[in-house]
């Protein structure tokens, strides 16, 4: 079997358990899955970023949020999987901007075992949403790609207009930026928990405008997944 992302051979049979449990084998070679560094230790309450131990429960951002009446209520959490370290942005690029759909397998699993964990099956699942000019830039969503790993449906409640990526905005400019959101016809979301699928939170303003979209329609509570914490 080749690695999916180094193509180099390699055996996918790590233990016994997997042949006798009948466990997915993993898509990559040993040495890639170790490049990449998982999120664990002591996290923000809110949007899951890694704290040191003497810190308070919510990090420097989500204490500002907090202190915003127009926003600091609109999320109750964001859990990511892993640290947007430099193989990450490798992989990401190589994923999302060169348009590699199948890489996504490679987080199938702890991309479930993060939903699993701090969201479960209570939860509607909604992937942010690509603009159409995005979509047809990028060939694919990859949002849209991460919530079909999961093992439940995914809601397409949710549309997008097209503006400007929001990796070329300063955090100012994405808090100033008008709601990009909006509701794909009339989905029926009154007092529904639902989690939001994103590939990257940043400053969590996008999260956080697709949440008040879902909140003004009646959700009774907004979360967020997703793969990696910037």
């Amino acid at each position: 079997m080749n690695c999916l992302l180094c193509h180099s051979p390699y055996n996918p049979i790590a233990s016994w358990r997997q042949l006798l449990f009948l466990e997915d084998l993993d898509v990559l070679c040993p040495r890639c899955r170790g490049l990449f560094k998982l999120i664990d230790g002591r996290l923000c309450e809110m949007c899951g970023r890694p704290l040191e131990e003497a810190k308070p429960s919510l990090c420097a951002d989500c204490l500002r949020w907090q202190e915003d009446e127009q926003w600091g209520r609109v999320l109750v959490k964001n859990r990511s999987v892993y640290i947007y370290n430099d193989w990450m942005k490798e992989v990401v690029a190589l994923w999302k901007f060169r348009g590699d759909y199948v890489i996504v397998e490679a987080f199938r699993r702890p991309f479930s075992q993060a939903f699993r964990r701090h969201f479960g099956r209570d939860w509607h699942i909604v992937p942010i949403p690509l603009s159409p000019e995005r979509l047809y830039e990028r060939g694919f969503n990859q949002a849209e790609a991460l919530a079909r790993l999961l093992p439940f449906p995914c809601f397409p409640w949710l549309s997008r207009k097209h503006s400007e990526k929001q990796s070329k905005k300063s955090r100012r400019e994405r808090l100033e930026t008008d709601n990009p959101f909006f509701l794909s016809g009339h989905p029926p979301i009154n007092g529904k928990r639902i989690v939001l699928i994103d590939d990257i939170y940043t400053t969590g303003i996008t999260v956080r405008h697709a949440a008040r979209v879902l909140l003004e329609a009646g959700a009774a509570e907004v979360g967020a997944l997703t793969l990696i914490r910037a």
